[in-house]
């Protein structure tokens, strides 16, 4: 479920508000998304998989964290390493490896002519 919204990254293009099946985001005061409807939220990643500033972090679970937790510290996330890494396991991002060059399924392997 989305839990962190990182002012400072953020740039605000809006892709979060424009990819979000469920408009669990708006556009805040100060141009900066908020979460306006985190109960809406589907945890499907699409806002952490776009945001070109690994502005967001959305917490691997269907339920808000309880207050206090790690998954809410915008400090601890990014010293961690949790911000951006969404975007890293897939590949999104300047400077990583897309998730399709790492893919071992079988479907996508060359076909052997012999």
């Amino acid at each position: 479920m989305i839990e962190v919204v990182l002012a400072d990254r953020c740039v605000q293009c809006d892709i979060c508000i424009k990819v979000c099946p469920t408009d669990v985001f708006r556009r805040g005061e100060d141009g900066v998304p908020v979460v306006a409807h985190q109960e809406d939220c589907q945890t499907c990643f699409m806002c952490e998989a776009n945001c070109p500033t690994d502005a967001l972090y959305v917490a691997p679970f269907d339920t808000p964290v309880p207050e206090g937790s790690t998954h809410t510290d915008a400090d601890a996330l990014a010293e961690s390493g949790a911000l951006g890494a969404y975007r890293a396991v897939i590949g999104w991002g300047g400077g990583r490896t897309p998730g399709s060059t790492l893919d071992r399924n079988h479907l996508f392997a060359p076909v052997s002519t012999s």
